[in-house]
């Protein structure tokens, strides 16, 4: 498949026929957008959009009314090759902001190389319960130094009512967690996605994000993905196209916090709007936003 048939279909698979991604979650489309919408601990946000020159500002001023009602902040996923040109200036003039910029990157799972050794004394958990989400998130908020609290309540919830759309794997030093990840299964898609690949401080640097990589990988291929997708910062690319991951196009988090009744300040954070999936290694963390760290390569 040439890069732009691929793109076509990461779009189409990912983005546009996107499906509810927990329980509770709503998925809908509203003239040329998709967004997502669910509870505290879920992603809210545009996944997608078809707008033109005349159509834009109307979109972008109903879906901030639309979240406003629910009282949640809300992510757009712009992505580098969405239209009207200028969508991102538009986006900012309505009073979002910017995250950093990522690389969607892709890979065909059968092209992953063999799995490397862990570590002495590590090994690979298969997160599948409450306990096993709660090691990841804590991983996460030593690798990440951010709230884990919407992933632990949002990947329990997932296992607990379709656990065959993700996989969550945490390395283990002994009893210690030190390096976690998780992989996102579409039902009906030929992408699988990487999200939250971080490590702790002190075991950065021995190859267990590489690990973790190889072992989605190999499992994305058991369950029939064709494809693998994952958000990239400047520093986890050059490790991923080590790995066989090539550009795709890129993605911006545009990020919109409703303002309180009666204040001019924005409501507080929930954390999760930003992070439907904390990708790779600063590489985002869920559908969608960023709280990767340039530190937490493993």
């Amino acid at each position: 498949m040439d890069h732009d048939a691929e793109l076509a279909a990461f779009d189409r698979r990912i983005r546009r026929d996107a499906r509810p991604d927990g329980p509770g979650v709503r998925v809908e489309r509203v003239g040329q957008v998709v967004r997502q919408s669910g509870a505290a601990h879920d992603w809210h946000g545009v996944l997608w959009s078809e707008l033109t020159e005349d159509t834009a500002a109307g979109a972008i001023a109903a879906q901030i009314a639309h979240f406003t009602s629910l009282g949640r902040e809300f992510e757009w996923k712009l992505y580098a090759h969405d239209r009207p040109v200028g969508l991102a200036d538009r986006l900012r003039a309505a009073g979002f902001t910017p995250g950093a910029s990522e690389a969607l990157m892709v890979r065909e799972t059968g092209d992953a190389p063999d799995e490397p050794a862990l570590p002495d004394g590590v090994r690979l958990l298969t997160v599948t319960d409450a306990a096993g989400a709660e090691l990841l998130a804590d991983v996460h908020e030593r690798a990440f130094g951010t709230d884990g609290t919407w992933l632990r309540e949002r990947l329990s919830a997932q296992l607990a009512s379709a656990p065959e759309t993700v996989v969550a794997v945490v390395a283990m030093a002994g009893d210690t967690p030190v390096s976690a990840a998780r992989m996102e299964l579409p039902p009906g898609a030929d992408f699988a996605g990487l999200w939250g690949g971080g490590t702790v401080r002190d075991w950065r640097g021995r190859g267990l994000y590489r690990a973790l990589v190889a072992h989605r990988a190999r499992i994305a291929a058991e369950r029939g993905y064709r494809l693998l997708h994952v958000d990239a910062t400047d520093l986890s690319r050059p490790i991923l196209e080590r790995l066989g991951f090539r550009v795709l196009s890129s993605t911006t988090p545009f990020l919109y916090r409703p303002r309180v009744p009666g204040s001019a300040e924005p409501a507080e954070s929930t954390g999760a709007a930003a992070s439907t999936g904390a990708a790779e290694p600063a590489a985002s963390t869920g559908a969608a936003g960023s709280t990767g760290s340039p530190g937490s390569l493993g």
